[in-house]
């Protein structure tokens, strides 16, 4: 008896065990930690309750690391001037670089809402993990739930998500 389609399954369950590992090492992300930025340069806009933060800029939240040349950070609405101000949204721009444990994540733009623990990354975005890559032109981190979407890009091309991924050999973890 002949299984033609029984690589494609070994490969399919391997795909989603490793996901699902994944997803759970990334649910744990706790979303009300504090974020620490570095940058070249803050411009504040107070009356917008933005601020902007450019050139070389780093920001931080427990393992999550994101570095892009420019951010837009925007404070929660009706924060006091006596309360502590809390960041609700950031958005980034140029070379944008996303990292959380094993997995990096590369695009032209960047979303992170603080508020709904979801990340954004869209325009020529490279998603890596060991020697795996996938590359699309939009991704979708759910940091509550661990759960990641990517989509193709319909614009140009084909609109298909492209992927390599490399198994592993004998002995290696």
């Amino acid at each position: 008896m002949r299984f033609p389609r029984l690589p494609s399954l070994v490969l399919a369950a391997t795909i989603v065990a490793a996901t699902a590992t994944h997803a759970q090492e990334r649910a744990a992300h706790d979303t009300a930690l504090p974020i620490e930025i570095a940058a070249d340069a803050l411009e504040v806009q107070q009356e917008n309750q933005i601020a902007v933060f450019s050139g070389n800029v780093d920001a931080q939240q427990g393992n999550i690391k994101l570095r892009a040349e420019r951010l837009w950070v925007q404070y929660q609405e009706g924060a006091s001037e006596d309360a502590a101000q809390a960041i609700s949204k950031i958005d980034a721009e140029g070379q944008v670089f996303f990292s959380s444990g094993s997995e990096t994540a590369e695009g032209d733009q960047g979303t992170y809402d603080v508020d709904n623990g979801v990340i954004t990354l869209t325009g020529r975005v490279v998603l890596t993990q060991g020697n795996n890559v996938i590359k699309g032109n939009r991704v979708v981190f759910d940091l509550t739930t661990g759960q990641s979407t990517m989509d193709g890009d319909k614009s140009g091309g084909d609109g298909r998500i492209r992927g390599l991924f490399v198994p592993r050999r004998a002995g290696e973890r």
